[in-house]
């Protein structure tokens, strides 16, 4: 245990000269990281939304538009099931958050009751089957059909709603270059959203608020907008610009989903080469590809309409076959404008809308304060166990100091290698962590001292020493260990943030405190050969 193979010497020297680079990226600005050049380490902390300022959201996933959604596409299928079993019916339609028909013939409500409720999907089931379905059916004893969603069926929309809408808000804002955002579930409808810097978060919330379903569909040729009359199967949907004068511009658009936004694969903001103007290309995969392809082969002369959000961006005329899957929208854009539609399609389309039911932002001085405090915090609490070590243990005390600040170093390294995320809690960890690393290092001091009270010659009474401590060591800070592993599975945010940084500054007390200490008081009394060891 006192010997130290040449091979670990440089391993534990290059370690600590490792860490010490890492560390150093951390006292600079990113400008001046940029000019070094590409060899040189330039991965830094970043700090949290408590120390750095930034924005705070808390959204509501509308589970009204999702049961609607729902309940307007059961309203296809029943028509379809009632008409296969020519079961006569009247009034089909969606309302108060029911599919509602009224059977001609109440006699056959118990042949219908069974046919829609093949409608339903079973949930809550295991991998073996069961579970229970999301459609509840009733049936009036005037004939009066109603579909609603079971109890467990609004919870399973829910799950899945919030569980899409957040990996869609993650790639939204991704695509904004917001470092280390923060996005974790609240409760079983609302989203959290940290946005660390972030001073003006209007941006993020249009991306955020705006669904970006989109879809396209072709315009009814027979229809007179301006009358205001449509037939079953097409719609009035206004213009995303407005039209001429303030007047609202709309377009007779058919329901029918010709192709689906869904199939996009990718979207880019760009100019036009003959106009200089904005417009966003979009790419799809090779079913949307095919469909589109079909599509404007069989409609060359009409006009084609691109629906984002029920409101008609742009309606081109079809004027030959698009067949390479790539298109074209144009519509008034500005950079910016087309730069976030094309990061609204590259993420993908909400479940849902979203709203923003809180919204608070964090000054940058209040980050300062946050800051200063957490440092002196630090500071404090590194030199007092530095200078109770220096007191108690003498140089022995100076040994572990030494590891101690290196412990630090390591921590820090290993932070800034992950480009975590620093919070005040993440600081208290720090601190909480200096304090685990200089227990060890008293247990092996007081056990040294045992056995220099045994009257064991200084190797033996060290070797002893570090044998003794070893098994109580890893016991304690397992243990730790252990329950920071289960705050980081069962907590969210900065909860998560702390246990982190305690897990990892358990791991490089271990380097420290049996590894580090170790050498360099067994490099002490190789050189001195002291009968007495000063502990």
């Amino acid at each position: 245990m006192l010997y130290f193979t040449r091979p670990k010497l440089y391993a534990i020297i290059g370690t600590c000269v490792v860490g010490i680079l890492l560390t150093l990226p951390n006292f600079f600005s990113r400008g001046d990281l940029a000019a070094l050049p590409g060899w040189v380490p330039q991965r830094q902390i970043h700090l949290g939304l408590d120390l750095s300022g930034g924005s705070y959201l808390l959204l509501e996933v509308d589970m009204a538009a999702v049961v609607k959604e729902r309940l307007e596409g059961l309203v296809d299928a029943v028509r379809t099931k009632l008409r296969k079993a020519n079961i006569g019916y009247t009034g089909l339609g969606v309302e108060a958050q029911a599919v509602n028909v009224k059977l001609r013939e109440p006699a056959q409500g118990a042949e219908a009751r069974e046919l829609l409720a093949d409608l339903g999907n079973r949930v809550g089931g295991g991998p073996l089957g069961g579970g229970q379905p999301d459609l509840d059916v009733a049936v009036g004893a005037d004939g009066t059909v109603s579909l609603s969603l079971s109890e467990v069926g609004l919870k399973e929309r829910a799950a899945r709603a919030v569980e899409q809408s957040i990996e869609i808000v993650r790639r939204r804002i991704d695509e904004t270059g917001v470092n280390e955002p923060t996005i974790a579930r609240q409760g079983e409808q609302r989203i959290l959203v940290q946005l660390p810097g972030v001073g003006d978060p209007d941006r993020i919330k249009r991306l955020l608020g705006t669904t970006a379903k989109m879809t396209f569909r072709l315009l009814d040729a027979n229809v007179d907008a301006a009358s205001g009359r449509v037939p079953p199967g097409t719609e009035l949907l206004p213009s995303a610009e407005g039209g001429r004068g303030g007047e609202l511009q709309r377009y007779p658009v058919k329901k029918k989903v010709e192709v689906d936004g869904a199939n996009l694969t990718n979207a880019q903001a760009g100019q036009n080469s003959q106009t200089g103007e904005w417009v966003v290309n979009f790419q799809f995969d090779s079913i949307g590809g095919k469909r589109f392809a079909e599509v404007t082969r069989a409609n060359v002369g009409r006009p084609f309409a691109i629906v984002l959000d029920n409101k008609v961006i742009s309606a081109p005329v079809i004027r030959e076959p698009i067949l390479g899957g790539r298109g074209q929208i144009s519509g008034r854009f500005t950079a910016q404008s087309a730069n976030d539609l094309s990061v609204l399609l590259r993420a993908g389309a909400l479940p849902a809308p979203l709203t923003v039911i809180e919204e608070r932002t964090v000054g940058p001085d209040l980050g300062a304060d946050s800051i200063k405090a957490g440092l002196i915090s630090v500071v404090v609490g590194f030199v007092l166990v530095i200078a109770y070590m220096l007191a108690v243990y003498g140089l022995f005390g100076i040994f572990a100091d030494v590891a101690l600040v290196l412990n630090l170093i390591l921590l820090v390294a290993v932070l800034s290698l992950l480009q975590a995320t620093l919070t005040l809690p993440g600081i208290a960890g720090i601190l909480l962590t200096l304090g685990m690393a200089v227990d060890a290092n008293i247990l092996i001091n007081e056990r040294i001292r045992e056995e220099v009270r045994k009257g064991k010659s200084p190797y033996a009474a060290m070797e002893a020493g570090f044998k003794r401590a070893l098994a109580t060591i890893l016991d304690s800070n397992l243990t730790t260990l252990i329950t920071m592993m289960l705050l980081f599975s069962f907590g969210s945010g900065s909860v998560k943030g702390f246990a982190v940084t305690v897990s990892l500054g358990i791991l490089t007390s271990f380097f420290t405190a049996l590894v580090l200490s170790r050498l360099m008081m067994v490099s002490w009394l190789r050189r001195t050969r002291a009968a007495v060891l000063p502990v």
